[in-house]
Order: C-alpha cells, then structure tokens, then sequence
C-alpha cells in the first residue's frame, strides 16, 4: 500500500476549550496513526505477492510506480479503467467479524469491468474508510484484495486507510477500489463485434457476488432470520452463503478473449441492474439477445430470497444475478469451443440464447439499453427452473 494514512483532524473533533486539560491531540479526536502504521505492516507481505517486476518501489511510497514499458510494443494502446465498491455486503462482514473475503468482492467488481472490453488489469489501488482502525481488520481486507489480485494477475499497487471517527461506527468500515488496464485497439471487445446470429454463453456466478445486498438484508431482516442459522439447502449457515465471495473471471475471460477459435465478440459482467440490463449494454442498436430463463436452474440461495420475502421474480430479475456472473457473446462456429474452454479452467458455462435482428417489440421481459448506454434489446423468454 502506499502507506495507511489517516484522514485530517474530523470536523467533530472537540476544541480546546472543551477538553478538561485544554490540549486537543489527534489522538483525543479518535485517530490513532500508530495503528494505521502496525496495520501496514502485517499487510505488506500479501501486497508484495501481487507485484512482479513492473512494480518499482515497495509499500508506504505516496505513489505507485509501474513500469508500462511493454506499451511500446502495442500499435494503439487503450488505456482501460474502472472503480468501484462492495456495497452494504461489508454489513454482512462486520456483523460476522469475517474480513478476510470481501477482498475478493472488490477486486472482482472493479477487474471484471476492465475484462468486459478485453483490456488485462495491470494496476489496481484500494481506499479503505473506517471508524477506528483494527490493525488485524484492516489487515484481513487488505489481505484478500490482495489475494484476489494475484487470481487476476494484477498489480496492488497503492492504497489508503483513513481513520473517520465520529463519521462511521468504531466497527465500520467501508471500501472502494479503482484498477487500470490496456487493450490493443484491434482486440477491443463490445457493439461494434456482435453480429446477427452469434450466441450468449453463460459463465456461472459463485453466487449473490457483491449486488443486490440491500435486498437480500431487507428480506432476512423481514424474515427474522439470524446469520448463524443453518440452511439446509445451502449446506451452511445463511452468514456463510451471504459471505460467499465474488468469484474474479479476469484471468480466465482474458485467456478466452485471446482463443482465436472461441470467437468471442463482448462481454458483460452481471452485476447490478441483472442480466438483461448488463447484456443490453454490449449490443449494438438493431440487434436484439434472446435470453431462455429456462436454460440453467437458479441457485438454492436465489430462491431462498425470493420466498422469503415474497419478492416477485421481475425485481429479483433486476436486482441480483441469478447464478449468472459474466456472459460471452461468441461466434456461432466459436461457441463451443468456449464452453469447452472455460470447462478446462473450471468454470461452467451454457448457452444461454441467440442474437437476431431487432423486431423493436417491446412488452415484459424485454430491456433495450441500460445506465445511459444507447444499446440493443434483450429479450427474456421462459420460466425460469429451481431445485
């Protein structure tokens, strides 16, 4: 990291004229540097696992350094970034006091957009905000990003934890994480490769991945259930399953990307908003993906949302991922040869449907566009299956 680094003095800080000795330290205003530093130090051997040798420097520098030197050889290099958070699925965390996965949820949700247009991650920075600093804690998360950076063969190359007493509970924290990566311009992924007639392959998700936990906490609250209780049909307590972590596709989708023979054309990764609004946003205007609900069955945890709070399946829909965590849209000669490919890297993937030409008909189930991407139409068409 490039140091732990504390925030300014809180705007709640009490003044001097408050104190009983009339003398404010940093300390009185609830921030403890020294822990800042300790948590630094029993990071700073997971992040160096994450550095090869384009990282110049080590941890506690202001900046990262990255020796971008194999540019050169590209013929158009596009620069690829991304940022992003976990959302209130760090509730989960620090109600379990389990801080050591949702790394992975963060690395996965920044990393994964990157892959989304063939680019490979190359650096990524963390910013962790919390109410007091739990060196182990922090340690713990910062520890998973960067076990989650190695999966995703990038480099944690900086980060901050900033101590804001008064702003969050001593026990609360949160994160957010930012990443860089490149593209050669003629390998670009999106629109402007899907054709008429190729085909949407599914990647399986590891489970709800890091969207849709208002939801999710909404119902178990309504429900009364407790984390700790034991769920049958996940074979583990419900906090086990809520903690499950994102699973980090950047490795495995960049080595298909390169596989002449998959055919891949664009990714999208589900994350909020579903499937039919993320896979909107990588098709062109005219064309349209027909999506079969029918053509996986959805995970146990899924369905133990959706009856536990009554949700209706069209929210649940557009809210979480269903099982689904990213999807390839491929040639029609190259699909099979993808789902043989992420087979032999242990990722189950299907078919999920085809594209055609756009009959811009609208009604239930069918999405045209999303989050101001001017797209193509996806069409969701069956019922979907459950254990």
């Amino acid at each position: 990291m490039s140091g732990a680094r504390t925030s300014p003095v809180p705007d709640d800080a009490p003044s001097a004229a408050s104190t009983a000795s009339g003398q404010v330290t940093y300390a009185s205003a609830g921030v403890d540097t020294a822990a800042g530093d300790r948590a630094v130090e029993l990071m700073k051997a997971a992040v160096a696992r994450t550095h090869g040798p384009q990282v110049l420097g080590g941890v506690g520098g202001f900046a990262g350094l990255f020796d971008a030197s194999a540019l050169k050889s590209y013929d158009r290099p596009l620069l690829a970034s991304s940022t992003d958070g976990v959302g209130t699925k760090v509730a989960i965390a620090q109600a379990m006091d389990v801080h050591h996965t949702i790394g992975f949820d963060l690395v996965g949700m920044v990393v994964d957009d990157i892959v989304v247009c063939g680019a490979a991650p190359l650096v990524m920075t963390d910013y962790i905000a919390c109410g007091r600093v739990v060196p182990e804690r922090i340690a713990d998360v910062v520890r998973g990003i960067a076990a989650a950076c190695e999966v995703a063969g990038v480099a944690l190359v900086g980060g901050e934890t900033a101590e804001h007493p008064g702003l969050l509970g001593p026990d609360e924290y949160d994160v957010a994480g930012a990443a860089v990566g490149v593209v050669e311009a003629a390998d670009l992924l999106g629109p402007e490769k899907v054709r008429d007639g190729d085909v949407v392959l599914a990647v399986a998700s590891s489970g709800l991945h890091s969207n849709g936990y208002s939801l999710v906490r909404k119902v178990v609250q309504v429900a009364g259930w407790t984390l700790d209780r034991h769920v049958p049909d996940l074979g583990r307590t419900l906090g086990e399953e809520l903690l499950e972590p994102t699973r980090v596709y950047a490795a495995d989708l960049l080595a298909l990307a390169r596989d002449a023979g998959a055919g891949v054309h664009a990714y999208s990764h589900i994350t909020g908003g579903g499937l039919a609004a993320n896979l909107a946003r990588v098709l062109p205007v005219g064309l349209a993906a027909t999506v079969d609900r029918g053509s996986w069955t959805v995970p146990p945890v899924f369905d133990l949302v959706r009856g536990l709070g009554q949700v209706p399946w069209d929210d649940l829909e557009s809210t979480l991922n269903l099982g689904v965590g990213m999807v390839a849209v491929t040639s029609p000669e190259g699909a099979d040869a993808a789902v043989a490919h992420l087979a032999g890297r242990g990722l189950a993937a299907w078919r999920l449907g085809t594209v055609t030409a756009d009959d811009g008909a609208a009604g239930p189930g069918v999405v045209r566009g999303s989050k101001g991407v001017r797209g193509g139409a996806v069409r969701m068409t069956g019922t979907y299956r459950t254990t």
